[in-house]
């Protein structure tokens, strides 16, 4: 093939028709695939997030699902004053912009009272000690009861009047109230005052053991004498 005939058909115009035509088709597939991608991604779309706090977890869903948004339980809480099943948290937060699809994760009121251990603090720390424990634990703390013993001491603890030690399950909202000496017994102090029982003759049936009846002796001679008929 000469020169002359391989630059005829190079300017031929159905060689460049037939580029103009490939070119054509590679735009409209790169703008079909960029458009298929944003409508498969919902690229651009933006739904605002309703505020389901406090609703019921099923009104929640109901919301949710007609703003085209999806609903997923992460975690409980508790709250003593909301029904249960309340919605307590969410995330996102409400008003914020998701893509429909989206996931709202909440968190729900339980039924149930969740309980807290307690822990090691009877006659082994003083009344700061064990208060800052406790409350660090998420306790609630009452007024101290004090008692006879050394100053500050921690004797013991009571919930709603019941003594509790360590290892019992306390609920969250009860109020524990340590048992804390008043200061009128010293550390070094180790003597302990007892009181001898007195007990009542005249019940019958309280005498200890070790204790002798007392008898009047009585001679032969004073005996009576029986008389024979």
């Amino acid at each position: 093939m000469k020169s002359s005939d391989f630059f005829g058909k190079l300017t031929s115009k159905y060689i460049w028709l037939n580029l103009a035509a490939m070119a054509a088709v590679l735009v409209v597939l790169a703008v079909g695939v960029k458009f298929g991608i944003d409508i498969y991604t919902h690229h651009g779309e933006a739904i605002p997030i309703p505020d389901i706090r406090r609703k019921s977890f099923a009104d929640a869903k109901h919301i949710l699902a007609n703003a085209g948004l999806l609903i997923e339980v992460t975690d409980t809480g508790y709250v003593r004053t909301l029904p249960v099943d309340c919605i307590l948290e969410q995330s996102p937060q409400p008003g914020d912009r998701v893509k429909s699809g989206h996931v709202i994760y909440v968190i729900v009121n339980s039924g149930n009272t969740p309980t807290i251990t307690m822990p090691d603090i009877i006659d082994n720390s003083s009344m700061r000690e064990a208060m800052a424990k406790l409350r660090a634990m998420g306790f609630k703390v009452g007024p101290a009861q004090f008692i006879v013993g050394e100053k500050e001491w921690v004797y013991g603890a009571t919930v709603n009047g019941r003594h509790v030690v360590a290892g019992d399950k306390i609920p969250v909202d009860a109020v524990v109230v340590l048992q804390v000496g008043n200061g009128s017994r010293s550390a070094s102090d180790s003597s302990i005052d007892y009181v001898e029982p007195v007990y009542n003759n005249s019940q019958g049936d309280t005498q200890g053991e070790g204790e002798v009846d007392e008898f009047d002796v009585v001679s032969p001679a004073e005996l009576p004498q029986r008389s024979d008929n």
